[in-house]
């Protein structure tokens, strides 16, 4: 159990900083146990509050010794910070800290990796650096001095000099104490120039480990290409003389945004044909860009304060997801953003996790770094720029740019720039900010006299803490077909801003087909009473990329809930739409591996749920199972052809054409060893030139059974590599048969490479375990103890990577009484061990609070 319930922090309780701070200059004497952090920062009384009592967050930290204008003080001390009295004067704060960045396990603040020294201080990692004002509403330069033995001494900013054992920085810009980073190592560094469409030269560097060297070039190409596209299409060019990246082993998020010094968990930077996936480099490419594009949205502009995290984060993410869509494929971009939505965020939306885009409370930070506040919140910039069309979009942006460079913004200031830009009230669409739940779309349609009417209901169930939600501002994207295939209304936005409403369509010759959410307009459930017959109809002849695939998924997905409830056999009519899909050469490869992909378990279980049935996951793997089995035979005479076609001769380019070429033909080649025991993946694996066909190969038979020998094999050609190494750790348990999943788990945590403070290791075992439903959801038990077991580990030394992994208890209400009493037993241990931390007792606490 917790030591005690903190109070939770509330949107409503908002008040200023007392002191502003002017500028803050640090100097940094390096070692491993006993570093020396001394701090000079200059503080004046903020005019916006009379409040004057000066409180600096502080935590882990030694105070050596701490002054106001060159007079010792004594400030009072406690395990959040100190306190001391101070002028209602300008003043200079001068303070000396030790603190010991090898033993800090929770990679927050200043810690090491391998060697390496190391920040990461979003949220509240600058506290464990020295005592600051630790909140991203105070902005300040920073002049930073580091002196230690280790070769690269890197941190925000320009250099300013630098000579043996030392090197000083100037960081122009105003920023939180969030966005400070610095590192030191043995690095090399993939360099490469750019100039800015204002003249500027740019000194672009990717820091890696010696021993990556050569795998930082993709990298550096995707970095050039970001800063290009966020030039032409948002007028937003970088602002320092250096842009640096460094590649970290050990890191609990993705990558960090830090003003010129990006720091990246080191699997989203390090690429070659031969280690890397065609995933990899796809998400090299967009995380990257992310990062990048926080320069302006989250590091020019950031948030007034963490309740406000999706003002930066859902604008980035909806930033990135368009230069991904730009370099690759939109279609197929939308589509994979929308799997990623539901399998995350709706499924965060239906449980007790469920929160609003913009919190209104919160115990600790780090736990809301959700998919509601990235995925949702870029789900809402859309809906906003569908609204307000390109054109009200881009004048709405300049505007914000304009009006708030230098500032703590908000979601008021966000939605002000668009009411002003626009002349739009947006007063009802802040609700997608304040509501929490996936609101549900009921459609029921009707034709008379040439007249097409659709009838919408909207209503959003309720969630933890809001039972009555107001309707929302949603933009439903409509196109309708004729009964021959043709578009008759081409795409066509409606909005949906009552409880009921309908909408009518004139002088149409006969009942139309409903293409209904196109490009999937709003984050929503639709519920419309429809046939497979339509389905195939649409899948067969929509325009609109996103809905031919939906209307396959949904296909697929009442097959399998018909053969789950029922036990039914699998359809043949959707057996052979997707034989006509499959045979239609002007689809994108890409599109077609996706259209082929199956419901996944989780999808099928809140479907199930979502109709009052309980979820078997035992039911749900073996109808999947039987599924994929009738469509390898029912299909069989397509499956070698499409295998030879898809081939990519040349040399391997990750690029989006090739990447969906062999995605097909590794979807081809599952079925194919479904029906000759594995034989055509064992030559596949034999034969794999890149780590995209090998991990493809070697994953079809370990789905086939025959993994065991070619798993042997990929140990022993990768072992040196960690990276590569994390793929085959995961992939074993995640892609286990149920009755052995958890086993394998077991083992492989035995392992004598299983390094479970890495957060990259344990989420690949624990998260792979996790996400093996069926396995997971073993109905004795055993699943949730070892998760639990586990989790209780890891929170004694990394509480924000053993909180994130909690989730995956999310779901537990929705099971038998049998399952839910398992695993509200594993929650209720874990909520009842001595010492959890403060990240691990909310999580739990609100797992626990759904009841059931």
């Amino acid at each position: 159990m917790t030591d005690a319930a903190p109070h939770p922090l509330l949107l409503a309780e908002y008040a200023p900083p007392a002191y502003l701070v002017d500028k803050v200059s640090l100097r940094f004497h390096l070692h491993p146990t006993a570093t020396r952090v001394q701090a000079t920062i200059a503080f004046r009384p903020n005019p916006a509050t009379a409040e004057r009592r000066f409180f600096l967050h502080g935590e882990g930290l030694t105070l050596i010794a701490a002054s106001i204008d060159g007079t010792p003080v004594t400030p009072d001390i406690t395990p959040e910070g100190l306190r001391c009295p101070a002028p209602d004067a300008p003043f200079t704060w001068q303070a000396e800290v030790e603190i010991a960045p090898q033993e800090n396990t929770a990679l927050e603040g200043l810690y090491m990796s391998n060697g390496m020294y190391c920040t990461q201080c979003e949220a509240e990692g600058f506290r464990k650096i020295t005592y600051y004002p630790d909140r991203p509403d105070v902005m300040a330069p920073f002049d930073v001095r580091i002196e230690g033995d280790l070769p690269v001494l890197l941190s925000n900013g320009n250099p300013v000099a630098q000579g043996p054992g030392w090197a000083e920085w100037h960081d122009p810009w105003p920023k939180p104490a969030y966005l400070f980073a610095l590192v030191a190592g043995d690095l090399v560094a993939t360099s490469g120039p750019f100039t800015t469409c204002e003249g500027r030269k740019v000194d672009l560097n990717i820091w890696v480990r010696p021993a990556d060297d050569g795998k930082a070039d993709y990298a550096l190409d995707a970095l050039i290409r970001s800063m290009k596209w966020d030039e032409e299409v948002y007028g937003r060019a970088y602002d320092l003389d250096v842009f640096n990246i460094v590649a970290v082993d050990d890191f609990n998020m993705g990558a960090m945004e830090n003003k010129g010094l990006n720091i990246f968990n080191s699997r989203y930077v390090l690429a070659s044909p031969e280690t890397a996936t065609d995933r990899d480099y796809e998400n090299i490419e967009r995380i990257i860009a992310h990062e990048y594009f926080h320069n302006w949205t989250g590091n020019r502009i950031t948030c007034r304060d963490w309740f406000q995290l999706c003002l930066k984060e859902g604008l980035t993410v909806f930033r990135d997801q368009q230069f991904a869509g730009d370099a690759r494929s939109h279609a197929v971009k939308r589509i994979e953003d929308v799997i990623t939505l539901r399998a995350r965020q709706f499924r965060e939306d239906a449980g007790p996790l469920a929160h609003p885009v913009r919190p209104e409370s919160y115990t600790e930070i780090n736990n809301f770094y959700t998919a509601t506040v990235y995925e949702k919140g870029a789900e809402v910039i859309g809906m906003l720029r569908r609204l307000v069309g390109p054109e009200g979009y881009d004048a709405a942006l300049t505007l914000y740019f304009d009006r708030h460079d230098g500032q703590a913004a908000t979601i008021e200031d966000w939605l002000k720039v668009f009411e002003d830009a626009t002349g739009r009230d947006l007063g009802q669409f802040k609700r997608w900010y304040s509501q929490a739940g996936t609101p549900r779309l009921s459609v029921t349609d009707d034709f008379k006299d040439g007249t097409y009417t659709l009838h919408i209901k909207q209503q959003t169930p309720p969630t933890l803490g809001q039972a009555d939600k107001e309707p929302l501002v949603i933009p439903l994207a409509v196109g309708l077909l004729s009964p021959n295939g043709d578009e008759v209304v081409p795409t066509t936005v409606l909005e949906v801003t009552e409880s009921a409403q309908s909408f009518s369509f004139d002088g149409l010759g006969a009942r139309p087909i409903p293409s209904l959410l196109r490009d999937f307009s709003a984050p929503v459930v639709l519920e419309r009473t429809t046939t497979a017959q339509e389905r195939a109809f649409l899948l067969a002849h929509d325009t609109d990329p996103f809905n031919k695939w939906e209307a396959g998924r949904i296909l697929a997905r009442d097959v399998l809930i018909d053969m789950i409830t029922t036990g039914a056999d699998p359809d043949p009519a959707y057996l052979d739409a997707i034989a006509a899909m499959l045979r239609d050469t002007a689809l994108d490869p890409a599109f077609r591996a996706l259209a082929l992909r199956l419901p996944g378990e989780d999808d099928l279980a809140e479907t199930l749920h979502g109709r009052g049935i309980v979820p078997d996951p035992l039911a749900i793997h073996a109808a999947r199972e039987t599924l994929k089995t009738a469509l390898s035979a029912h299909l069989d005479p397509l499956w070698a052809p499409l295998y030879r076609e898809m081939a990519c001769p040349g040399p391997y380019s990750p690029g989006a054409q090739d990447a969906g070429r062999r995605a097909l033909r590794l979807a081809a080649l599952g079925h194919m060893a479904r029906l000759d025991d594995g034989q055509s993946a064992r030559a596949h694996f034999d034969t794999a030139d890149n780590m995209t066909d090998e991990i493809g190969a070697l994953s079809v038979l370990l789905e086939v059974g025959q993994g065991q020998a070619a798993l042997d094999r990929f140990a022993a050609r990768w072992s040196g590599d960690r990276l590569v190494m994390d793929k085959w750790f995961a992939m074993q348990v995640s892609l286990a048969a149920p009755e052995h999943a958890v086993d394998c788990a077991k083992m492989l945590t035995e392992h004598s490479d299983f390094n479970w403070k890495n957060p990259n290791r344990f989420r690949a075992v624990i998260g792979g375990l996790s996400m093996n439903a069926a396995g997971f959801h073993d109905p004795s038990g055993a699943g949730y103890d070892l998760v639990a077991d586990w989790l209780m580990r890891m929170d004694q030394v990394n509480p924000q990577t053993a909180a994130r992994m909690s989730t995956a208890f999310e779901t537990w209400p929705r099971y038998d009484a049998g399952r839910r009493a398992l695993m509200r037993a594993a929650l209720a241990r874990i909520a009842g061990r001595e010492g959890l931390s403060r990240d691990m007792g909310e999580m739990v606490g609100r797992l626990l609070a759904a009841g059931g």
